[in-house]
């Protein structure tokens, strides 16, 4: 009987090549500040009653001290751990949807200028940045045809058809 040895799937080239697209996705500018902003906009939401005047609503105060960390953390590790965590973008943008309907939702009579407006503002940031992450993850370097001249107004260049 014949034995067959098999690589680990951790070695497949096409896992390597999904993990090394990743690492650049992730290593660009635009994802770090992408990450930045929404640790600063987690950071916000989590601190949001206190610094805007409306922590005598404990639900929504405690509701937004909940899912401003859970926000930070989804989108957090977005640098040093990007293969696993830009799918959570989207329940990031989940997050930032429920901020927006939250001071109508959340039990108590809460839904007051202060809360409706900083609940609002910051839902639609949070939403954003999440969606920008999510998006982050088509690399347009991994097109062949993205980095040649002519590949944006759709030309076809000499050796398209070889592919």
């Amino acid at each position: 009987m014949a034995s067959t040895h098999r690589a680990p799937i951790e070695e497949h080239p096409d896992l390597v090549e999904l993990r090394a697209r990743h690492e650049r996705a992730a290593a660009t500018p635009r994802a770090q500040m992408i990450e930045a902003l929404a640790l600063i906009t987690g950071l916000y939401l989590a601190a949001s009653p206190w610094i805007a005047g409306f922590n005598g609503f404990t639900t929504l105060a405690v509701n937004n001290l909940i899912v401003g960390i859970a926000y930070m953390l989804l989108l957090g590790g977005l640098g040093t751990s990007y293969e696993r965590t830009h799918s959570m973008a989207w329940a990031a943008a989940a997050i930032g949807i429920w901020t927006c309907v939250a001071p109508w939702v959340v039990a108590g009579d809460v839904a007051h200028t202060r809360s409706i407006t900083s609940n609002l503002i910051t839902g639609v940031i949070a939403t954003l940045l999440a969606l920008a992450a999510a998006s982050a993850a088509r690399d347009r370097t991994d097109n062949p045809r993205a980095t040649r001249p002519g590949a944006r107004e759709g030309r076809i260049m000499p050796g398209d058809r070889d592919r």
